[in-house]
């Protein structure tokens, strides 16, 4: 696509912390798309972001951004209970809509908004942005291409730290209802990416756990409750029969961070490290066939990497980026968006699924 048409993209959440990290450096670094607009809850923060990011339209309400007609795409990268709002104003509006993962707080949110971007043939894209990630773009290929042969059994393990004391401003995420935690964002995203490369769960075992009950709020120096998972751990099968064992968790201290091993009857492959959002330059790919002596790098070619360098070195606007080229592209050759909003859904229901074997006890089917 030319750099002389690129992508006009409202962003909506201009004050918040994603938006700003991730997606603005990756807008602004790419000829594909730029920031046409910003959005806050307020008119002056809303001018004051606007400023500081060189845009020329700022609104402090998000009917006044979905009204512009030269907003081509609404970013929506705000907390997670508004996202069913305000991607459906958008989606009304007529516009192209990319939404930060979760898609809702809910299955039922994510499958309403789904529904209404297929009945106005919108284009939509869902921020799982590993789907986009050069590393895991050629460890899936590798497996495609059958590296390992036959895949048999897939281990995965992400384990993070810092769960016993946040500031106020992030203890609303210990409430399970609203859609923001371990479970939805760190094992979604996680789990996201092993599906891709792997292939689909298609049954579940699992324990979805609360270790830590209550959080201090290092900053009002109080004790809150906590119903949010920190721990989850699952059992199950992948639609290739391989069997497959994932553990994602946020621990107190220390956490020992990211692998994710493939083995097949003729090989394996591992990604290590890289598990966290803007890790990308962390990621490290080693494979070795059934006849080599060890494992080796397995370096990502260029042809993955479609962001310029500037952009690569803002770690969380590599994958982000990356996933903006892609919906750039989508848009105006109209081809398919990865990952969209009915894909969102399929991630939501096998949420469901582990959250439901984890209260039976019982191994779940995952509904497609």
């Amino acid at each position: 696509m030319a750099a002389s048409n690129p992508l006009r993209v409202g962003l909506i959440g201009a004050g918040g912390r994603w938006g700003p990290r991730a997606h603005v450096p990756a807008l602004q670094g790419i000829p594909e798309a730029e920031i046409h607009a910003v959005c806050t809850a307020h008119a002056d923060t809303a001018r004051a972001a606007a400023e500081k990011y060189g845009v020329r339209h700022a609104y402090g309400e998000v009917g006044a951004l979905c009204a512009d007609p030269q907003v081509e795409a609404a970013l929506v990268a705000v907390r997670v209970p508004a996202h069913y709002e305000l991607s459906k104003a958008a989606l009304e509006a007529g516009k192209h809509v990319y939404c930060e993962w979760p898609l809702g707080a809910n299955t039922k949110e994510a499958e309403e908004i789904a529904a209404l971007a297929r009945k106005m043939k919108l284009c939509t894209m869902v921020g799982l942005q590993r789907r986009a990630s050069p590393a895991y773009l050629y460890l899936r290929e590798l497996v495609k291409e059958g590296y390992v042969g036959q895949v048999l059994s897939v281990n995965m393990q992400l384990m993070g730290s810092g769960v016993l004391a946040r500031t106020s401003d992030r203890t609303w995420q210990r409430d399970v209802t609203l859609g923001a935690n371990t479970l939805t964002i760190t094992f979604g995203h996680a789990i996201d990416a092993l599906c891709m490369v792997a292939g689909e769960i298609t049954e579940v075992s699992a324990v979805v756990a609360t270790q830590v009950p209550r959080w201090f709020e290092t900053d009002t120096k109080r004790y809150v409750d906590v119903t949010s998972p920190d721990n989850i751990l699952i059992a199950g099968r992948l639609e290739n029969g391989a069997v497959v064992n994932a553990y994602v968790g946020v621990q107190p201290f220390h956490g020992s961070g990211h692998r994710l091993e493939i083995y097949g009857k003729d090989g394996t492959l591992a990604m290590i490290g890289g598990g966290e959002a803007g890790d990308e330059a962390n990621r490290r790919i080693v494979g070795a066939k059934k006849d080599d002596k060890s494992l080796q790098d397995l370096p990502v070619p260029e042809r993955l990497k479609w962001v310029p360098e500037a952009v690569r070195r803002v770690g969380r606007a590599y994958d982000v980026g990356q996933m903006w080229v892609n919906f750039a592209r989508s848009i105006r050759a109209g081809g398919p968006v990865e990952p969209d909003f009915d894909h969102a859904v399929r991630r939501h229901r096998l949420l469901d699924a582990i959250v439901q074997a984890s209260q039976t006890g019982q191994k779940r089917k995952v509904a497609p």
